[in-house]
Formats: C-alpha cells, structure tokens, sequence
C-alpha cells in the first residue's frame, strides 16, 4: 500500500567501520572495529573511531568523503534543500592553519559547491542532535508541501577541540565504549559523513514524526523527565502509541549518568521496554552527525538481516536491562533518539513499510 510521507529514498556512509555501507557491513558482521589512539597533545591521547582515509590535507579529505556519502545516495535532486548538520563543522582545517571564515554559514555553502548543489542550503548545529534537527526540518519541509525531497548531510571529522574538550570534563573512556554496562565511564569519539537522502516515493522506509525538546537544567547531561517529554512528543506527532513501538535505538553512549537517565526517562513511557539497540559501541559517538550516521547504518544493518552484536560487557544491574542480541522478529516501528549537549533530546520515529500492514 502506498502511504503519503517523507520516506528514505537514499543513504551514504563513511565511519570507522569502512567507506561505505557495504564496507561497513562487512566489517560488523566480522566482529567490528576497534578505537585506536588519538593524540590531541604530547602528553595527551584518547581512544577515537576514525574513518579509514588518512589524507592528512583536511579540505582535501573532507571533500572526497562528502562527495562518496552523497554518490552512494544514488540519484538526487540538487535543486531541493540541503542541511549541513555538525557541531565542529571545519575546526579540524583551522587546526591545520585554514584561515577563519567569516561565518559557520559560509563553511557550509563551501560543502553546497564541493556537490554543485543549488538549491537553498541551511547550516544545523545543536551539538549532539545536529542531524536529527536537520532530519525533522526537512520532513516538515515536504510534509508541509514547500519541497519534494532534500538531503541531509551529517559531517564530524576528527579535530583536537572536541577531543580535548570533552577530555577536560572527564566525559571520555580510557579505553572502548560500554552502553549500559555496570563499569561504564564515558563516551569515546567517533568519525562520520552520512548522507540520507529523502522524498516522497513510497520506501521501504518512512520517517513518521518526530521530536525535539531542549531542557537547559542540566547543559551538559540528559535529563529524565525531558526524554520522557521527548518520547510521548515524537509518537504523538507520528500518529502511534508505546505499544506500538518495536525498537528503540537508544543513545546510551557509555555515560555513568546519561545512560541512566535515558533508561528511567523511556521506563515513564513504555509499560515494558521493546528491544533496546545502540551503535556506539561499533562507531563511537559521532558528535553532530550521529543521527544521520546512525539510522544510515541500522537501516542498512535491517535491510540486510545483519545485527549489530552488542558489547561484551557486564550489564548495570540498577538498569535492569539489556541490548537486544538479535532483531525483533516483527518490526514495524522504531524509535530513534540522541541526548546531548545544552540540554538537547531528540526523536524519531521510522516506520519500516514492509512490516506495515497491507
């Protein structure tokens, strides 16, 4: 049955895992990747997920690995909207020595230019929920009629800033990520460029609705009662219930605190929790582009009937839950979300058609 919406119509992925999807399946289902080590100072390192393209020119890498993201989207549209979405945007060619440019926005026109891109082009950053904003923005914009299609573009390069910024607030784990688990610490660092490309054309996969809600009581950490807010904000907007939710691919980044309030926020909403995914234990925490990077890797891990295993790691006993080993066998319904800085919470709800009824 074809159904009105804004559906999938493409996606594109470089990570840790490979260059592309392809790559980065193969790499899952052979047991995933490892961080490796990232210096920010002489005396200082931090275990990171780096894409495997180590052109040190950072324009010059930036550019290809945007340009292979968007290619691998297939055919689109270069008159629609398109949303950068990124919370370091080019602070890795400042590093470098890049003159400063006059605006974030002009960093982002340069992106439009490495695509030929002309259509109108918008700039997201509200830090870790970037590409889910940028997401929700443009399912407005076609849901409301004022575009057929847009891409969205999350960009995260690695960059000593965040590195050493997230390391002076103790935020980071020494040694690998561990969602959930009893002896979790922090977040560890990830790469990506992720490009989703949507439209109306019915597909396997149809964005329902969604959700952003902002708390600023707590601007570095996720607050309960906000993803609860959160959760009932997005299935209202997507027409669905608790009940009818299958999946939730959780943020549970490894943080001692956030992962907690996660659990406790989604236990307000959901009488009994439907399987629990995360995908930062295999590509790190790719900061703005996370949400982008996230749902082009899970959706392409679901149409290919790969699962990513979770971590081998003790599970947090006053959580009182666990990462599912396997994909629910019926799914029709995910919820998709990602906490992060100045108090942000973020939603969506993706409808997978073929478990919809006919």
């Amino acid at each position: 049955m074809s159904l009105a919406g804004t559906y999938l119509q493409g996606r594109g992925l470089a990570c840790a895992l490979g260059l592309d999807l392809p790559r980065a399946l193969a790499s899952l289902a052979a047991g995933g990747v490892r961080p490796a080590s990232r210096q920010i100072a002489p005396d200082a390192c931090f275990p990171a997920f780096s894409i495997p393209d180590a052109d040190p020119d950072w324009h010059a890498r930036a550019r290809r690995l945007v340009r292979a993201a968007v290619a691998e989207c297939g055919p689109v549209d270069r008159s629609a909207p398109l949303f950068l979405a990124s919370s370091s945007l080019n602070v890795g060619a400042l590093e470098q020595g890049s003159p400063f440019l006059p605006d974030c926005q002009r960093f982002a026109e340069d992106v439009a230019a490495w695509l030929d891109w002309r259509g109108p082009v918008f700039w997201v950053s509200t830090a870790c929920t970037s590409s889910v904003v940028a997401l929700l923005s443009a399912h407005r914009l076609i849901t409301a009629g004022e575009a057929d299609s847009a891409l969205v573009l999350g960009l995260e390069l690695a960059n000593r800033f965040s590195s050493a910024g997230f390391g002076a607030l103790q935020l980071l784990d020494p040694l690998a990520p561990r969602p959930l688990a009893a002896d979790r610490v922090g977040l560890v660092l990830g790469e990506a460029v992720a490009a989703l490309a949507l439209g109306r054309t019915a597909a396997r996969w149809r964005l329902r609705g969604g959700a952003n809600r902002v708390d600023g009581s707590n601007p570095a950490g996720a607050s309960r009662h906000t993803v609860e807010r959160m959760a009932r904000a997005a299935l209202a907007d997507s027409g669905i219930g608790a009940d009818d939710v299958d999946l939730i691919k959780l943020q549970a980044a490894g943080s001692p605190h956030n992962d907690a309030e996660e659990i406790a926020g989604l236990k307000a909403v959901f009488a009994r929790l439907p399987a629990l995914n995360t995908l930062k234990a295999s590509i790190g925490h790719t900061l703005g582009a996370s949400g982008a990077a996230e749902l082009a890797l899970l959706t392409a891990c679901i149409d290919a009937g790969l699962w990513p295993a979770p971590p081998a790691c003790a599970p947090d006993p006053d959580l009182a839950v666990a990462l599912a080993p396997e994909c629910p066998p019926q799914l029709r319904f995910m919820l998709a979300q990602i906490l992060g800085f100045g108090g942000g919470h973020a939603a969506l709800v993706l409808e997978d058609t073929l478990g919809s009824p006919s």
